[in-house]
């Protein structure tokens, strides 16, 4: 990892009015993601985990305190593709192959067909899916249809990833697999990563820090530096260090209820 900030928040807020009065998504949130990180955030639903994702890329707009990416806003960042954004369905038009639904984000912004053709080629086989180009949504699994989502994401070959809960939808071996495959494609392509779920084993396989966030108001509670190798077999979730760190991330959380309670 290096030093080099790719999103800094800073105090940042965030405050929907309702007819019952306002709700604190976020509330004086603090952190730094570097190249390279592999950040998890995890909390119960309406910690504000999603919400601090959509902030950073521009789906909402914060009401105090500052956030950048690559050093500037986050609108700026998005209207120079600066990231791939993966949500929690997969999002695939039924009526475009594979490659139709990875190509139409370029063909939206103008790129030429031969440059299409290799970018989709390069991202179908970095998420383990050439051969299926020309295939429908409706002809691939659940897993496979994520693996599609997340080629279309990187196809603008973007530095940075943010994932909302990609694989909370999948069984448990097919999400094994996928986190396996996460985690080679961010060992290749050296990629910064923020990436929600609700899973502690997942956060803890994945990252390389885990962000603990609790609710009301939404606010980060502890942050967890892994000490793991960055060369994971699935098999480390059975080792003491992994399980450390796991304990640690259950206590933020219980912690955080208590102090909601």
């Amino acid at each position: 990892m290096t030093t080099e900030t790719v999103i800094s928040a800073k105090n940042l807020g965030l405050t929907f009015q309702t007819n019952d009065g306002p709700v604190h998504a976020l509330k004086d949130v603090t952190l730094d993601i570097h190249k390279g990180d592999f950040v998890s955030f995890i909390g119960p639903s309406g910690c504000g985990k999603t919400t601090f994702l959509r902030v950073m890329a521009d789906l909402e707009k914060p009401t105090s305190g500052d956030i950048t990416v690559n050093g500037v806003s986050p609108e700026e960042a998005r209207k120079s593709r600066a990231y791939g954004y993966v949500f929690q369905a997969a999002g695939l038009y039924p009526w475009r192959t594979i490659g139709g639904n990875i190509r139409l984000p370029l063909e939206i912004m103008g790129y030429d067909k031969a440059e299409q053709a290799e970018r989709v080629s390069r991202v179908l086989d970095l998420v383990e899916l050439s051969g299926f180009e020309k295939k429908f949504p409706w002809q691939l699994s659940g897993g496979m249809q994520q693996r599609a989502s997340i080629a279309r994401a990187l196809a603008f070959d973007a530095d940075l990833l943010l994932m909302d809960e990609p694989f909370g939808a999948l069984d448990e071996i097919v999400r094994d697999h996928l986190n396996e495959q996460l985690l080679q494609l961010w060992k290749r392509t050296n990629k910064t990563i923020g990436f929600v779920t609700h899973s502690i084993p997942e956060a803890v396989y994945l990252s390389t820090r885990i962000v603990v966030m609790s609710p009301r108001p939404g606010r980060i509670t502890d942050v967890i530096e892994s000490t793991l190798p960055r060369d994971r077999p699935l098999d480390i979730r059975d080792t003491p260090e992994f399980l450390e760190i796991a304990h640690r991330v259950r206590e933020g959380l219980r912690a955080g209820h208590a102090y909601d309670e």
